[in-house]
């Protein structure tokens, strides 16, 4: 027997699973948590000098590469999903949830000058490692 809900379900009416706080053992969580930001930030920020428009933060720059590379996404899928998840934005190092992309998909091509990808696939690496035993 198959009883109909009266109405679909609005997003006001999803429980969070992880009651307001991000679940520790959450891959994003561990990988931010293993890369070492401050030694990133010191040969990123190398690439720009001391006048003009402020560049955007390394953690958001090596984030949406890794998040990139490490599910197999174009640009734009990759900030339309960072969009969408709050474990992803913490990764990329959101203050907060927002709903809204970090930054527009275009940006990727710039970040991709600045970041070697070795230091990006090392971060996968580490990601792939991290879902396999989470999966266990």
């Amino acid at each position: 027997m198959y009883k109909m809900a009266s109405s679909q379900m609005s997003m006001f009416d999803f429980v969070l699973p992880y009651g307001g706080t991000l679940d520790e053992t959450n891959r994003w969580v561990r990988l931010a948590r293993a890369i070492d930001w401050e030694q990133l930030e010191e040969r990123y920020s190398a690439h720009f000098g001391t006048g003009g428009k402020r560049a955007m933060p390394v953690r958001l720059a090596f984030g949406t590469l890794v998040v990139r590379e490490a599910l197999g996404l174009s640009d734009r899928e990759t900030v339309r999903l960072i969009a969408e998840s709050p474990y992803m934005q913490y990764f990329v190092g959101a203050a907060g949830f927002s709903g809204q992309p970090p930054c527009v998909p275009a940006t990727l091509a710039k970040f991709r000058r600045r970041i070697p990808p070795e230091e990006v696939a090392a971060a996968v690496r580490l990601f792939k490692q991290f879902s396999q035993e989470k999966k266990r």
